[in-house]
Order: C-alpha cells, then sequence, then structure tokens
C-alpha cells in the first residue's frame, strides 16, 4: 500500500462501531496506518475524524478537543445502558413543562461531576466495563469532571425533547440525559445522538461511507485534509532552511520568544511538525517523517521568523 497522509472527516452512519468504519475508510483509501478521533457509540451518527499514515502522530491534540452534539432523549423512561438499545428498566410519567425542562438543562452548564456508565469501554484492572456489567460483576465507578460549554434545548414535544451540547472530553451525552431525567423526576435515556463537531472540524467537510466507496480510489483521497489541520490552535514558527535542517535532523536550534509547543514550517510552507521553544533552544519534539531532504545545511543557524 501506498503512503496516504492527512484526516478524513468521515460521517459515521449509525448501527457501524467506530472501529469498523475505521478499518474500510483505511481499506477504502489504501492506507497502511490509521486511527480516529474519539469514539462514537454504534448507536450514534456524525463526525468521525480518521487520521491516515503521518497524521496518526499527530492526533492526540484532537483527543483532547471539544466536541459538539444533537441529541434526541426520552423522558419518562430508563435502560440499563442509559440509550434506547439497553433493556427498559423502568417507567414514568412525565408531567414536565418547557420551563422546568429549561430550567434542568441551566443546572447542567459549566463544570459539573459525571459518573461514567457501566457500559462503557473505560478500563478497570486492564478489564473494560462493559465486561463486567456483562458478567453481572458490580464496579464501584468514581465521578471525574467535564464542563458543558453550551447546552441549548432545540424542540420539546413531551415527553421527547432534543438539545445540542457542546462539551470536554470524556462526556457521556447518555449520562447527561440520564442526569437531566433524574433531575426532572421522572428518569430519561437518549434515543439519538448525531456528533456535529470535533474541535475544529465540523460536518460541512465530512463524507459518508457509501459516497466514499463510490469514487475510484484518486477521488476518495481529495476529500483528505492536512495533516497539520490537526494542530492549528497551536502558533506558528517557520523555519529557514539552516534551521530547518537541524531541526528535520532531530538537532537544536537557538531561538528565542514566546516558550511552548509550536508547529514548524519551512520556507516552501511545508510542515515540518511540532516543535518546542524551552530556555532559549527550539527542540524537535514530533516530526513529519522524510523532510531531512530539501534544505541547505549552513555552517551557521539563523534564527526562525515567527508568523502571525
Amino acid at each position: 500500500m501506498s503512503s496516504v497522509d492527512g484526516v478524513l472527516l468521515l460521517d459515521k452512519p449509525p448501527g457501524v462501531t467506530s472501529n469498523a468504519a475505521l478499518q474500510r475508510v483505511k481499506r477504502l483509501l489504501g492506507a497502511k496506518k490509521a486511527g480516529h478521533v474519539g469514539t462514537l457509540d454504534p448507536m450514534a451518527s456524525g463526525l468521525l475524524p480518521i487520521c491516515l499514515g503521518e497524521a496518526t502522530k499527530f492526533s492526540g491534540f484532537m483527543l483532547a478537543a471539544d466536541k459538539g452534539y444533537v441529541a434526541d432523549v426520552l423522558l419518562g423512561s430508563t435502560s440499563t445502558t442509559g440509550d434506547a438499545e439497553g433493556e427498559i428498566t423502568a417507567h414514568a410519567t412525565v408531567d414536565i413543562t418547557r420551563d422546568s425542562l429549561e430550567s434542568a438543562l441551566v443546572q447542567f452548564r459549566g463544570d459539573i461531576m459525571q459518573t461514567p456508565p457501566i457500559y462503557s469501554a473505560l478500563k478497570r484492572n486492564g478489564k473494560p466495563l462493559y465486561a463486567y456489567a456483562r458478567a453481572g460483576e458490580t464496579v464501584e465507578i468514581q465521578p471525574r469532571p467535564v464542563s458543558i460549554r453550551a447546552i441549548t434545548l432545540n424542540d420539546f414535544q413531551p415527553p421527547a425533547f432534543r438539545m445540542t451540547v457542546r462539551c470536554s472530553k470524556g462526556t457521556y451525552i447518555r449520562v447527561l440525559a440520564e442526569d437531566i431525567g433524574r433531575v426532572l423526576g421522572c428518569g430519561g435515556m437518549l434515543t439519538g445522538l448525531r456528533r456535529d463537531g470535533v474541535g475544529g472540524y465540523d460536518l460541512s467537510a465530512a463524507v459518508a461511507l457509501d459516497v466514499l466507496e463510490s469514487l475510484p480510489v484518486e477521488q476518495r483521497r481529495l476529500h483528505l485534509m492536512p495533516v497539520d489541520s490537526l494542530v492549528t490552535t497551536l502558533p506558528v514558527l517557520t523555519l529557514d532552511c539552516a534551521a530547518a535542517h537541524f531541526i528535520a535532523t532531530g538537532r537544536r536550534v537557538p531561538m528565542t520568544g514566546a516558550t511552548g509547543l509550536h508547529r514548524l514550517y519551512g520556507v516552501d510552507s511545508r510542515f515540518l511538525g511540532l516543535g518546542e521553544v524551552l530556555s532559549g533552544e527550539l527542540i524537535p519534539k514530533r516530526l513529519m517523517s522524510g523532510i531531512s531532504g530539501g534544505f541547505e545545511p549552513a555552517g551557521a543557524v539563523s534564527q526562525a521568523t515567527k508568523m502571525a
């Protein structure tokens, strides 16, 4: 297989696991390496960024990004999994007004503590939580901090409602649905979920699996986003040929100015990777493969120029 580097924004269909979608994309584009950013449950649809080739080196920066969702919730019903895929455990009468629902949503805005669901891939002693659940074993799960940046009621047709949520990594929307139902005193569960944003990516540039499958290989690759789209939140340093040569060969160069992690480019606008400015030096941290060629070595290393 040839080298395929970049990020494919996939519009994952419901009923397909994130890993199954990843494997299909990897095969369709003929990539050697692939990994996805942020697992979507099989029931969920929407944005699943898939990193191919060199992009897998930088995927960790997107794992920490905020996510956006449109969620459908049914009040008055609870299930073993917190969503419609589980076994229904209780029914209750729903006598909720729009105002009371809006008031409940307000309580979840900001920094909150959330207990991950037992039916999840989080691991305890090297074993996923869902394995304990399926074996009927009880496991104590500690709540952890998450942040709900925004939560908005889109539609309310009792006993169901739709909301949009923008949240930090690690937030479980089905747990949020359960917790809202608990606050309202009637219970609730997730019946539909669509992710529409991951960091700076959104669904407008995403491609569906069936569309991707219908295209020739070369046209499929036209849907790839560049590798450096994963790190656009980092400041930029453009290196002259001498500095780029030293960095590309794993050596440090003198550097003053703002400290911290930067994305690095050559004068030809080629993305080189990431480097950290620390104690008057630029230290290579994570570099693209095969970048050592094309830069003229020089006896003296001049300063890189910082781009706005």
